[in-house]
């Protein structure tokens, strides 16, 4: 098939520009041609705070397509049709993880006649707002079928009342960054500073409110008291502002045990903090499954998780990781605590790495392939 792959794709940052790279390129690999449609930019400065793209070391072979969309741009959107029609795919494939996307899809789809299949993120906005029953409308009369990641999106498509063909599949797990070298555990806590045996938490990526943060800082203090030596390193770029986390940390009393590294992460410093950590906490309020979950599982490193959403289905209670009971500072402390002394924590690295083998970019395209090929000639 020549698919075109509406996307964004490096050097746009981000966990989805990674996930359809790695994807563009396994498709490829399958024998398809794929033609990346990608994104100048998504959204205007004021919405992100002045965060503007950064560009990672990581690059994908499938990357560097056309690159000539500015989501908020509609004119943009016409370059993309002129696109579309010189090149006359079988199929469109785009990449969905908010509504703000959903004008774009319903117009390139209603003016291109192209079959149209939504690899869907989530359904969902995280930080949802008033006009998301009319975007989710535009993307119902849009997508021809549907791939998601996780049961959590299948069942809420299934609740919204869709009626086009899904196929449920599973995020596949992100190999360790290409050309960098993975150092060994000592050799990390050496170089970031960290006592060779004590136990050390990551969470990483984005700070926003529903990843969490505040109430793993907030079970923090249960945790040193259960494991005294304990360091949380806290690697990611901060869409709140961090001095309220900082404030935080004061009154909680826990600064010698916190560490920030705020920014986008390069991929040798976040090789470096995979190596280092003992475990990645990820205590989200809301979560249809995780890129970061998947990353540290690529570095064979168990997580810690909160039941939000589909995050307990990634993890394998006391084999990959461990499950908060419920969404709560007081949970994830248990959780963080039960991990810690579990004797089972230090054949873990070994079963992630079981569990990533079966949850591979080749099983993925391959499946995903056959579906789009069913919805794209039917």
């Amino acid at each position: 098939m020549l698919i075109a792959f509406i996307s964004p794709f490096i050097p746009l940052k981000g966990g989805i520009s990674r996930f359809s790279g790695l994807l563009a390129d396994e498709l490829q690999v399958k024998g398809h041609a794929v033609r990346p449609l990608g994104f100048k930019k998504l959204y205007p400065s004021f919405l992100v705070r002045g965060h503007s793209p950064e560009v990672p070391e990581h690059r994908s072979a499938a990357n560097g397509g056309d690159a000539v969309i500015v989501l908020y741009n509609p004119l943009t959107w016409l370059a993309l049709l002129r696109n579309l029609k010189r090149e006359r795919p079988d199929v469109l494939l785009v990449a969905y993880w908010t509504g703000l996307l959903a004008p774009l899809l319903f117009v390139v789809r209603k003016l291109s006649g192209i079959p149209t299949v939504v690899l869907l993120h989530n359904l969902a906005t995280h930080e949802r707002f008033a006009l998301e029953p009319i975007l989710q409308k535009l993307l119902f009369a849009s997508a021809d079928g549907y791939i998601t990641l996780s049961g959590e999106v299948s069942g809420a498509l299934e609740a919204a009342g869709n009626a086009k063909p899904v196929i449920r599949l599973f995020h596949p797990v992100y190999p360790p960054f290409s050309g960098i070298e993975q150092p060994e555990k000592s050799e990390a806590r050496r170089f970031l500073g960290y006592d060779q045996d004590a136990p050390l938490l990551l969470f990483f990526g984005y700070v926003r409110r529903y990843k969490g943060l505040d109430l793993l800082l907030r079970a923090m203090p249960a945790i040193l008291d259960a494991w005294p030596d304990t360091r949380l390193l806290v690697a990611g770029q901060f869409y709140e502002p961090e001095s309220g986390y900082r404030e935080l940390i004061g009154q909680l009393g826990i600064a010698a045990s916190v560490d920030f590294r705020p920014g986008y992460a390069a991929d040798a410093d976040a090789a470096r903090y995979f190596a280092a950590a003992d475990a990645a906490v990820l205590p989200y309020r809301q979560a249809s499954q995780s890129g970061v979950a998947q990353l540290a599982c690529g570095y064979g490193l168990p997580v810690i998780v909160t039941s939000a959403g589909g995050l307990a289905a990634e993890v394998e209670q006391g084999r990959t990781g461990w499950i908060a009971g419920e969404i709560s500072s007081e949970a994830l402390a248990a959780a963080v605590i039960g991990f810690l002394g579990d004797p089972r924590r230090p054949a873990m690295p070994q079963s992630v790495r079981e569990y990533a083998a079966g949850h591979s970019w080749e099983r993925f395209a391959g499946e995903a392939a056959n579906f789009i090929r069913s919805v794209a000639k039917p």
